[in-house]
């Protein structure tokens, strides 16, 4: 009977130590998940639009470039693993990190208030914003609203539609036949417009009226992963990394024979 109850507490101290041993496994967690994914699969997974040249684009082979995908590329290579670039449409790129099928967004995002509810962000790596193309040298080096805010100069912007690159070509046709002073629109925009018509005496200039500074999105709750592409940032930024990156995209106009 003795040895029968015996066995009895050694069988319950059997199964409280394995049950124990079960619910450290349930509760040991990694502190960076996202980076320790990244290591252990060898994989970076970056989502990205490609449609917002010269920061990412589409060749005419389907093949992503631009600024941000030479970005991703050297953050894959400085961490060992391969780059996986997803095209996804810029609206569905943070329900994309949310849900944990990419880890990183490098896609000329604006590190928005609600954005950073929703994603933590690093930067900003480049500073955009709303850009004049214009033919006037008055409206491009105005340094505020005043200098432009007159009855004498006459302003088109684009107005979204489903058919708003029309739009577009109508609005930069406007400026070229001197029919408008000035247009309206993101700096890249402004920019390719620039580049399409080298003939057309266009210039371009992020205005004084906003300010979007770009940053990379990665999920929230990895201090690891942010520690790391904070650092990786700094030292591209130090050493002329991102000053060649720019000026490899936005000084330089090969990339636009390439585009789709």
């Amino acid at each position: 009977m003795k040895k029968a109850k015996w066995m009895l507490v050694v069988l319950m101290i059997c199964c409280l130590l394995v049950g124990c041993a079960e619910v450290g496994q349930t509760i040991k967690t990694s502190s960076s998940p996202v980076m320790d994914g990244i290591i252990s699969k060898g994989e970076l997974r970056v989502g990205v639009s490609g449609d917002m040249p010269p920061m990412n684009l589409l060749t005419k082979e389907d093949k992503l470039i631009g600024m941000d995908i030479d970005l991703a590329a050297m953050i894959a290579e400085a961490m060992g693993v391969r780059l996986n670039l997803q095209r996804i449409d810029f609206n569905r790129l943070l329900p994309a990190l949310e849900s944990g099928s990419i880890d990183m967004i490098v896609s000329n995002m604006t590190m928005t208030s609600d954005r950073n509810l929703r994603a933590a962000f690093v930067g900003p790596y480049f500073t955009s914003g709303k850009a004049f193309l214009t033919k006037r040298s008055s409206i491009a080096q105005a340094k505020g609203l005043p200098e432009i805010n007159s009855p004498q100069f006459t302003f088109v912007a684009l107005k979204g539609s489903t058919s708003e690159s029309a739009t577009q070509n109508d609005a930069i046709q406007m400026v070229i036949d001197d029919k408008a002073d000035a247009m309206i629109a993101d700096y890249p925009i402004c920019l390719v417009a620039v580049y399409s018509n080298p003939a057309a005496g266009l210039l371009t200039v992020i205005t004084p009226v906003t300010y979007e500074p770009i940053g990379l999105a990665v999920p929230k709750g990895d201090p690891h992963l942010l520690n790391w592409l904070g650092n990786f940032m700094n030292s591209l930024e130090k050493g002329g990394y991102m000053h060649d990156l720019k000026k490899k995209w936005f000084n330089q106009m090969a990339w636009l024979s390439q585009m789709k």
